[in-house]
């Protein structure tokens, strides 16, 4: 398994990945992704910044995560405690099913860390849907503060906000 930034032709197995990832937290009750998101325009976008992350597996993707400085408007109401730096995102962290409970999303974690920390950001901000209690467990347990909450439409339940401020 090798962890780099993901290419044109990875797209077709990045896509796979968010499909068979939101139909895993379908079955679970969780109503976090659907058909329209994340959608092929997104992933395309991700790829084409140089900004989508993943870890292979005999050419398959199994694992993703987009590190960049872009956030929903509604960011602007959270109480960041980064006011003054230069805060990265992350986006989109997913593992296939099959390979979870393996530390593949705790090493996708790290690795946008360390990007955005070599890249010379000072916090990483991020949001997650409340209804996933799996993931807000993985950013809490990673010293991810919680900040504020944002809504989304078409999503039954808030996202939580998180920050973490780098060293």
């Amino acid at each position: 398994m090798e962890m780099r930034p993901l290419q044109a032709s990875d797209e077709k197995s990045l896509r796979a990945l968010y499909r068979v990832v939101t139909r895993d937290l379908r079955r679970s009750g969780v109503d976090q992704w659907d058909w329209a998101y994340p959608n092929r325009f997104t992933i395309r976008a991700d790829v084409k910044s140089g900004r989508a992350y993943g870890i292979s597996e005999n050419g398959t993707v199994i694992g993703a995560v987009v590190v960049n400085d872009q956030w929903s408007r509604k960011y602007a109401s959270i109480e960041w405690t980064d006011r003054e730096g230069r805060p990265a995102a992350i986006h989109r962290l997913a593992v296939r099913p099959d390979f979870q409970g393996k530390g593949l999303g705790r090493q996708l974690l790290q690795f946008a860390e360390r990007v955005a920390q070599d890249e010379g950001y000072t916090s990483i901000r991020l949001d997650v849907y409340s209804g996933n209690p799996d993931a807000v467990t993985m950013y809490q347990r990673h010293g991810y503060e919680h900040r504020g909450e944002v809504r989304y439409p078409m999503r039954k339940r808030p996202y939580f906000c998180y920050e973490k401020v780098l060293k």
